[in-house]
């Protein structure tokens, strides 16, 4: 069990970039979730007690001070600890810029992992974000101004800095993460990526692996896919659409690629979202102003 205050977005604005959930939570012993998957990219920061969070086959044991990654589509498990259950925030957010702003502040698949000495910082502005949500465009404006101050705190705490590690090889990844970003409708290869970049191909595969867990061809995959889910969502394109719009000369092949991602059809998954979205608007109800 955990005393939580939770806030869910049913509506999305914004495409870069958009918070989907945030909360806060003070967790009883062992409280637990997972084994799991998410559907977007959560940041949690622990503000008091411990806990562990297991990724990827490795286990963390984490402590006041420190956060955690979690990644769309990837099995988790964390858990509060026995003696010293933690208390924690968290940020739910997605959008086609997501990974890249991860990457900028230190984070991704190879770093789930970070500590920061900016907690009250990070505490003050989620617990804003709970009190100030309505459903006028003030307070979505306000809720994306905040999404990107809690990166912004982030990228200024020297714990998460990760362009002055990385230099050249964060420029390279860089470049080639906006290749893909503006290119990915088209039909493009790694090798058009390769030379975009001015590197070849096997120290490009190199980089992907080491700094992004993935190689050029998975990442842009999945990048297609990601791109897809959003249209699925926000646009009443057909799937045949959707597949051209994505990169994919084949709908056949989209929606296979698709399945395989996701576990189910483009079509299955526009309308399960449908479906979640009306219940959120059903459920919608006012944040205690007090945690």
């Amino acid at each position: 069990m955990e005393d939580a205050y939770v806030l869910q977005l049913p509506d999305r604005k914004f495409s870069d970039l958009y918070l989907c959930f945030c909360g806060y939570a003070r967790c009883e012993p062992l409280h637990s979730f997972g084994p799991g998957v998410r559907s977007s990219y959560l940041i949690h920061y622990i503000l008091e007690g411990k806990g562990h969070y297991l990724a990827g086959g490795k286990r963390y044991d984490l402590k006041a001070g420190q956060g955690f990654l979690i990644e769309p589509g990837k099995q988790i498990f964390y858990e509060a600890d026995e003696k010293d259950p933690w208390t924690y925030l968290w940020i739910g957010f997605h959008g086609r810029r997501a990974e890249e702003y991860l990457r900028d502040v230190g984070l991704g698949s190879s770093r789930l992992i970070f500590s920061s000495g900016r907690g009250e910082e990070l505490k003050k502005l989620v617990i804003r974000m709970l009190k100030n949500y309505t459903i006028t465009a003030t307070d979505q404006f306000l809720l994306e101004g905040s999404l990107y101050l809690f990166f912004s705190i982030l990228a200024g705490d020297p714990a998460c800095s990760f362009a002055q590690e990385h230099g050249t090889e964060n420029m390279y990844i860089k470049k080639a993460l906006g290749y893909i970003q503006d290119n990915y409708g088209h039909s493009i290869r790694v090798a058009d990526i390769a030379e975009y970049v001015c590197i070849n191909r096997s120290y490009l595969y190199t980089l992907f692996r080491e700094h992004i867990g993935s190689s050029p061809q998975e990442y842009l995959s999945d990048y297609r896919i990601a791109r897809a889910e959003e249209f699925l969502r926000s646009m009443e394109l057909s799937v045949e659409s959707v597949a051209y719009s994505c990169g994919y000369r084949d709908p056949a092949a989209f929606g296979r690629a698709f399945k395989e991602k996701n576990g189910v059809t483009p079509l299955q998954y526009r309308k399960r979202y449908q479906t979640e979205q009306s219940e959120l608007k059903k459920k919608r109800m006012e944040i205690p102003l007090e945690v």
